[in-house]
């Protein structure tokens, strides 16, 4: 069965506080609402708890003709577009996360490191042919990793100047300060091979062991193309502690 869209416009998604979605289509079906989850017995929302901005729901195209049995329901999103906060089922997952015994962030930075290839790929498959991001140089790895790392920690500061090092200061990617890590990522591409990544590495070594907020450095190179020949020697020559810092290179994906 269809039924034509005349106009078009973006609904509204109810969803409870668990994050199960209830419906994608408050307006067009506001029969499919539900006060509390069938799934868990929590309370449903359909805006966002600390601006009142509705969750965004199913898009509808003038001309298109929508099936009224989807198989692909607009996903349930984890932080508000406008103010940025996460949503009650976000911030659930992240309370457990750090409420476990183990915790551990250079284990989940890790992690984040291995599988950033992946979720690259992935991003270029979007449903529709929807705009996505393409990591195609470092500006985009940092912003790619940046959201990434939102999963698992709330003080994530960008771009704080480090110490002066050989007559010059520079901004690093991100310190987790509750953590007293420090995160560089860097790209690989044509000109900035392994060479020169690590005369930048040791670079960074220098300067952040004089950071009084970093104990730990991570260095996360993306090396898509597979530019550095020998990335396993590479990171056993550096990931070592270094003047008083722990050092760890990451360099993925390996081959």
């Amino acid at each position: 069965m269809y039924e034509e869209i005349r106009t078009p416009y973006r609904d509204v998604q109810q969803v409870c506080l668990n994050g199960h979605q209830i419906t994608d289509s408050v307006n067009k079906y506001p029969q499919d609402m539900k006060e509390y989850c069938p799934k868990c017995g929590a309370k449903t929302i359909t805006k966002c708890p600390k601006c009142n901005e509705p969750i965004p729901g199913h898009i509808y195209y003038e001309g298109v003709f929508r099936a009224t049995t989807r198989l692909y329901p607009e996903p349930v999103p984890s932080y508000c577009h406008k103010c940025g906060s996460p949503y009650p089922w976000t911030e659930n997952a992240i309370s457990n996360i750090k409420k476990d015994s183990n915790f551990d962030p250079m284990s989940l930075i890790e992690k984040l490191c291995t599988r950033f290839h992946l979720v690259a790929k992935q991003l270029r498959n979007r449903y529709g042919n929807r705009q996505t991001l393409e990591v195609s140089d470092e500006h985009d790895v940092q912003d790619l990793f940046h959201s990434l790392l939102k999963i698992f920690f709330d003080d994530i500061r960008p771009e704080e100047y480090t110490p002066s090092y050989g007559g010059k200061s520079s901004r690093m990617d991100f310190l987790l300060k509750e953590h007293q890590i420090v995160i560089e990522t860097k790209m690989t591409r044509k000109g900035l091979g392994e060479k020169e990544i690590a005369s930048q590495l040791n670079d960074d070594i220098n300067r952040y062991s004089e950071h009084p907020d970093c104990k730990t450095l991570i260095c996360f190179v993306y090396d898509p193309e597979g530019l550095i020949l020998n990335p396993v020697g590479l990171e056993k020559d550096l990931s070592k502690k270094q003047k008083g810092l722990n050092v760890k290179i990451l360099i993925r994906p390996r081959g």
